[in-house]
């Protein structure tokens, strides 16, 4: 028994020696520095890399989408090939721990599936593009400017200057509303009237609401349909395809401030849906009552 201790307490010392201690301490801080200067290196290669690319790629025939993507690219690409040299200069065995990384990294993908999940649905998003930087969209209820798209989500600007940063994995799977993806956007603006109105005389002043307005198209035409036939008025519809889409909200507001002023000016009548009561006088002879009816 003393001699397993004594092995022990050899072994111990050899750990401790204030000597080897020193030289492991030294080798490791040496190791460290070299690490930190290599990774250093290679992160200021990102940086010359990355000023290069802002100084390029505008003027290339990439939009704005693909650049991001291919800045997100050599980021990672370069960044990451920092991070493994500088490991392997620490002794760090980094063909093994990616091997390792491989097989815990079915563990670690059940915990962060979501995380996983965004970012194969950012990659989609740049493959698929089903809108770019600077488009208007509509997901769910968010409406809004796309400002930028990263790996892990969508940044969108509303309307009223909020960010939302929209996880990619929500858009893959909802169903997105672009309003920029094509030249012209047509605007819908519903309107009712009396049901004794002149439906032709109607249309003719809609049509002199936008007839002088150069943000609106002459092809396709505008139109005015009949929406519903209701008991107390006719639902119309002015429908006009505006040349710039991006304008679309500014538009419609005046539009219909427009239309609203054109029919009240002309006294058209637009009445809402209600019911009219109407008094009725009964006449009855002195002193008769009339007749009780048993319920």
């Amino acid at each position: 028994m003393s001699e397993l201790i004594d092995v022990i307490l050899e072994r111990l010392q050899t750990l401790f020696n204030p000597e080897t201690l020193g030289t492991q301490i030294v080798d490791f801080m040496i190791d460290l520095i070299v690490a930190l200067i290599t990774f250093a290196a290679f992160y200021l290669v990102w940086i010359i890399v990355r000023h290069l690319l802002k100084r390029f790629l505008p003027k290339s025939r990439f939009d704005k989408t693909s650049q991001a993507f291919i800045k997100t690219i050599f980021q990672y690409t370069i960044l990451l090939l920092g991070l493994v040299n500088a490991l392997s200069v620490m002794g760090v065995d980094t063909a093994g721990l990616l091997a390792s990384l491989g097989i815990v990294g079915i563990t670690i993908g059940f915990a962060a599936r979501d995380a996983f999940s965004n970012l194969i649905s950012g990659i989609l998003i740049f493959l698929d593009r089903p809108f770019v930087i600077g488009d208007l969209v509509e997901v769910g209820d968010n409406y809004g400017r796309v400002s930028q798209i990263t790996l892990r989500s969508t940044r969108i600007i509303t309307g009223d200057g909020k960010m939302l940063a929209v996880p990619n994995a929500e858009i893959i799977n909802k169903t997105v509303t672009s309003y920029t993806n094509f030249p012209h956007l047509r605007l819908d603006v519903e309107v009712t009237v009396g049901v004794n109105e002149n439906i032709d005389q109607v249309r003719q002043i809609l049509f002199e609401v936008i007839q002088n307005d150069s943000d609106y198209q002459q092809e396709p035409p505008a139109r005015v349909v009949i929406t519903q036939l209701n008991d107390y008025n006719v639902a119309l519809e002015l429908q006009a395809w505006i040349k710039d889409e991006r304008i679309h909200i500014e538009k419609r507001f005046e539009l219909r401030e427009k239309i609203f002023n054109a029919l009240t000016d002309k006294q058209i009548e637009m009445p809402f849906e209600t019911l009219q009561l109407t008094p009725l006088t009964i006449n009855m002879a002195q002193g008769q009552l009339p007749e009780k009816t048993n319920e």
